[in-house]
């Protein structure tokens, strides 16, 4: 179940969508559709929420969003590089106005040195506009608090890329 914090979070997202006349469409590996299921417990989302991806493994950011294969490669699939790419994949594969992404590692296991349980990148891309990008570092909170905490650092960064 998701916090009242989140989906509060979420419906102010959406008047704000709304109020623009903007489409918003999530590529999601570490929330696995929890952005998604966010928007969508807001009644009257379908006015501002045009689709979500789940690409929770390499190949799915491969073949549903069109991130390269090589980048992953080059990268890892937990960076700003394949972020950007999956917001931006987002925005090519679906007919939103803007789009966020989120890669990250929500624990408790698959953490390095490199990328230790809690890293999470996040994209936000505006179709014939900017994308920005954000790292943050949640810590080993638990998997169902990092994974919370990327929604809501999600929503945030959507509404930073509306601005």
């Amino acid at each position: 179940m998701l916090s009242q914090p989140v989906l509060a979070a979420a419906g102010a997202l959406l008047d704000e969508l709304k109020a623009r006349g903007l489409m918003l469409a999530a590529a999601e590996s570490c929330t696995g559709g929890l952005i998604a299921a966010a928007l969508t417990s807001v009644p009257g989302s379908s006015a501002a929420f045009e689709r979500g991806f789940v690409t929770y493994s390499n190949e799915a950011k491969t073949e549903l969003i069109g991130v390269p294969a090589a980048l992953i490669t080059a990268h890892g699939a937990v960076s700003a590089e394949v972020a950007r790419a999956m917001a931006e994949g987002a925005l090519s594969a679906s007919r939103a106005d803007v789009a966020v992404s989120v890669t990250g590692v929500a624990g408790p296991d698959g953490g390095s040195a490199e990328k230790p349980v809690g890293l999470v990148h996040f994209a936000a891309a505006r179709r014939g506009g900017v994308t920005l990008t954000e790292e943050h570092r949640f810590g080993a909170l638990g998997r169902g608090e990092v994974r919370e905490a990327s929604v809501m650092a999600a929503l945030a960064l959507v509404r930073r890329v509306l601005d």
